[in-house]
């Protein structure tokens, strides 16, 4: 004779809870790992405003605040370069930073980013906490193809931006003599450093047998001096230390004996970047 067993109803009621809760928890899972994703690739960015200046299509100004001249213009800056409100411009300090500057608010924007060198200071960009006044290069960048002018025309931007590595491939080191150098005195801006891009210390060696580093002192800008008080024994080799990362490199007898004032040297070495 069959028996007819009866499930008992309170366990059907914990059977069918219990695949509900499985259900529901299969499903909320894979979109908030999603959503974190999403958080942490946009913590990269920073706000900040956005002004150009100088000519349309040109560098901004002739190296302005930081003393690049005329190397504004080309390459490896190649005009796309930026002047920095205070807290940028660091008194000098930013001078060689790099950073990726991008904007989505206007219909003119690309949404992608471009690279920059602070090159320049805009003393009176307070306005908000950080400010790019940028190249009218570096500005019409920022655009989507053929709406350059467009974009410019708005003059003013909210954007986003994020510090990197400077990359300058195949390019090594670069002192500028200053012109007003001699014997006793010795200046130079240095340029293309790759990595931080921006320097904490620079010291000098003198002749081929020294040990003793003097350090050098920033004039101003992107130029550091030594005013040594007798005369220096040339060749130099100068020891450079990045402000970010505390990576050093030194450029063995970079300025030769028989150097000259405003001339320039290159060396064989760069920061990895």
């Amino acid at each position: 004779m069959a028996i007819l067993l009866h499930p008992h109803p309170f366990s059907l009621l914990i059977l069918l809870s219990l695949f509900s809760l499985q259900l529901n928890t299969s499903f909320c899972f894979h979109p908030k790992l999603l959503n974190v994703s999403k958080l942490q690739s946009d913590s990269d960015w920073s706000p900040a405003g956005a002004t150009w200046y100088g000519p349309a299509n040109g560098a901004g100004s002739d190296g302005g605040a930081c003393g690049y001249v005329d190397a504004v213009e080309k390459a490896p800056f190649s005009a796309k370069v930026s002047a920095g409100g205070p807290s940028l411009f660091q008194s000098g300090k930013g001078c060689g930073a790099c950073y990726q500057v991008k904007c989505t608010e206007n219909e003119a924007c690309s949404g992608s980013p471009v690279t920059v060198t602070l090159t320049d200071e805009c003393p009176g960009c307070v306005s908000e906490s950080t400010h790019f006044d940028l190249s009218g290069t570096a500005f019409g960048a920022m655009a989507k193809s053929g709406q350059a002018d467009q974009l410019r025309n708005a003059g003013v931007l909210q954007i986003q931006y994020k510090r990197v590595e400077c990359e300058y491939p195949g390019t090594s080191v670069v002192f500028h003599v200053d012109s007003g150098s001699n014997p006793n005195y010795f200046a130079s801006l240095i340029e293309y450093e790759d990595g931080d891009g921006d320097l904490a210390r620079v010291d000098l060696q003198q002749g081929l047998d020294s040990d003793m580093w003097v350090p050098m002192q920033r004039s101003w800008g992107a130029v550091w001096k030594l005013d040594y008080g007798s005369e220096l024994q040339a060749p130099f080799s100068i020891r450079l230390t990045a402000l970010e990362s505390g990576n050093t490199i030194v450029a063995k007898n970079v300025i030769p004996a028989g150097w000259q004032p405003g001339k320039t040297y290159r060396s064989l070495v760069n920061f990895d970047g």
